[in-house]
């Protein structure tokens, strides 16, 4: 019990003995000292106590030979200290302040990387998987050779089925979702939502089912419309049905889309005859 009351007590010392010697260092205007000290820290993985040095260090090398270096390790103590939204600021503030740097193409790459790590799931606000995807388009542009673009397009996948994903939701709840104003789906929205998820995602495995929702809301929206407005919508929606079984001849909606496809011809069958 007595030898390990002295190890802890010694032990203790040697936490308290380190803190000193790195508060006396923050205090020290050695600067060389202070360089030397953070890149050990920064190489034992103590990133906290390397990029408070570092950071100190910026302005006093700025401008000489060593100003790249020191900021790169910055930018790096940020990143694996989970601060993603800084570390992506200062990747791309290195790659703007050494655009010829040794590190430029790594930097802006991680500055694309860092908005993707920050990208939330797909039902919350989709800003930083947007900026991503505009990052990682610029490093494209920038870079175009960089053994990094298959990554930049496994990521890019990735961040855009994420917005898919969101958009896709989004359509779907337009049609089912009662509409405060009109008491019913909000169909309007929901045509617009559609033809946007259409535009912007034509590879979608779900193209098939924006078309079909796109059909059946026009249809809706006719028969509930004044008589002004109901041909057009009912053309609409027959139109957007024969684009369906076009390109999806074999799709699941087919069946239900000519179900209102032939509703549709019947009520302007009838309309012709008053």
């Amino acid at each position: 019990m007595k030898k390990f009351t002295i190890y802890i007590i010694f032990l203790v010392a040697i936490i308290f003995a380190g803190c000193d010697g790195y508060n006396k260092l923050m205090k020290s205007s050695n600067y060389e000292l202070k360089l030397e000290r953070a890149n050990q820290y920064y190489t034992q993985a103590n990133y906290v106590k390397a990029g408070a040095l570092y950071e100190e260090l910026i302005p006093v090398y700025k401008g000489t030979d060593q100003a790249e270096e020191i900021y790169y390790y910055f930018s790096y103590c940020n990143y694996y200290q989970g601060d993603y939204a800084l570390a992506q600021y200062h990747f791309k503030n290195y790659y703007r302040s050494f655009p010829a740097g040794k590190h430029a193409e790594e930097a802006l790459f991680m500055n694309a990387y860092c908005y993707y790590l920050n990208s939330p799931i797909y039902k919350l606000d989709q800003t930083d998987t947007k900026n991503a995807m505009a990052e990682l388009q610029n490093f494209v542009d920038q870079f175009p050779e960089s053994s990094r673009i298959d990554s930049c397009n496994s990521i890019a996948d990735l961040l855009r089925g994420k917005l898919e994903h969101k958009e896709y939701d989004i359509t779907k709840q337009y049609f089912s979702i009662t509409d405060y104003k009109s008491g019913g789906p909000d169909y309007k929205a929901a045509i617009v939502s559609a033809r946007n998820f259409i535009k912007d995602f034509p590879e979608s495995k779900n193209i098939d089912e924006m078309l079909y929702l796109t059909i059946a809301s026009y249809y809706h929206l006719a028969v509930n419309s004044l008589e002004t407005k109901k041909l057009e919508r009912l053309n609409l929606a027959m139109e957007s049905y024969l684009k369906l079984v076009d390109l999806y001849p074999k799709s699941i909606y087919v069946t239900k889309a000519e179900s209102i496809y032939q509703s549709c011809t019947r009520i302007k069958n009838n309309a012709n005859k008053l």
